[in-house]
């Protein structure tokens, strides 16, 4: 059976950082306010007229295959996931297909929010398991700068979200000792409303109302202390996961890469599991929550800092929206 690896890695941030000073000016807030909740100082905001989810994931991809050694024309499968693509329908991936020049390979869309990194990385290490794909190119991408309300009554969600993209490679290898060692993804509908945007929405005859943008009924809601909850007991739970089902331990993780979404979860978690400084990586004090693209975009700047080395043991976690939750084991 083959194995799946990560051959190659990029990312792209758009231009213009948008710092807790600044959102001072459009709401009653601090920066030591947001700093103390959620460990953000700064976020990337997006271009209109240049940057687009599609866009910006294709930019990340042109790195990514760049690092990987390969052209966009060896991809045999594109794996795009986000919760803010560039139209309603069709997905990014097509989108980003085209923008690629890659004609007639198949292109997959993935709808769950802050795991769709690693669901989009599940579904390829199956693929490249069964034989049927041998180059496939995951990206992942956000623009939620503009659906988050920069005011008073959007404050406790627009202070942490950002804009950006990462991109991945994976290829079939016949090298047992490195690559993806197991991916483990599980969700719970029981709390799907905690944490949503509700519309516009399918379930309504009118999708969009004058009621719904007075009442600020079109922005996302999040049960912040819910979230927190929930998140701090799965990030160390999947993440034992998936070392007891290699027969590994804490003492041989070299490095946890947790999705970006609160500093504080990333803090709890490293000490409930007694993890030192050296043992996680953190970007969000730069970029906020980049919802799908957090963990490749901070597995890629990792990467660039020499925090990943040759044989060392990597695991990704997430939890988000859904809820869903889950986790990956890699030998780089």
């Amino acid at each position: 059976m083959k194995r799946a690896r990560i051959t190659g890695v990029g990312h792209y941030l758009p231009e213009q950082i948008v710092t807790n000073e600044e959102l001072t000016t459009y709401m009653d807030t601090s920066s030591e306010w947001i700093v103390e909740r959620t460990g953000i100082k700064e976020r990337r905001f997006f271009k209109e007229g240049d940057d687009t989810v599609s866009k910006m994931g294709t930019r990340a991809a042109e790195i990514a295959l760049k690092n990987a050694g390969i052209t966009a024309q060896d991809i045999d499968l594109i794996i795009f996931a986000t919760l803010s693509p560039d139209y309603n329908f069709p997905g990014c991936g097509v989108l980003m297909q085209r923008q690629l020049g890659i004609k007639n390979i198949p292109a997959i869309d993935i709808r769950q929010q802050c795991s769709g990194f690693i669901y989009g990385l599940s579904v390829a290490d199956a693929y490249i398991r069964s034989g049927m794909y041998k180059n496939v190119l995951l990206a992942c991408g956000e623009i939620q700068s503009n659906v988050m309300e920069l005011s008073d009554r959007g404050r406790n969600m627009a202070v942490i979200f950002g804009d950006g993209a990462a991109a991945i490679v994976i290829q079939a290898t016949d090298d047992t000792s490195k690559g993806i060692l197991s991916t483990h993804i599980h969700s719970d509908g029981e709390f799907a409303e905690e944490l949503m945007l509700q519309h516009p929405g399918s379930n309504r005859k009118e999708r969009i109302t004058t009621e719904m943008l007075t009442n600020g009924d079109l922005l996302p809601h999040m049960n912040g202390k819910l979230v927190f909850k929930h998140a701090i007991v799965r990030f160390p739970e999947v993440i034992h996961e998936a070392l007891n089902h290699n027969g590994l331990t804490l003492a041989d993780l070299d490095l946890l890469i947790p999705h970006q979404a609160n500093l504080r979860i990333a803090e709890y978690v490293q000490n409930d599991l007694g993890l030192t400084n050296d043992q996680v990586f953190n970007n969000i004090h730069k970029y906020g929550n980049t919802t799908a693209a957090s963990i490749p975009l901070a597995f890629s700047e990792a990467l660039q800092a020499g925090r990943i080395k040759d044989g060392d043991l990597v695991c990704v976690a997430a939890f988000g929206s859904g809820f869903t939750w889950g986790s990956a084991l890699i030998r780089w």
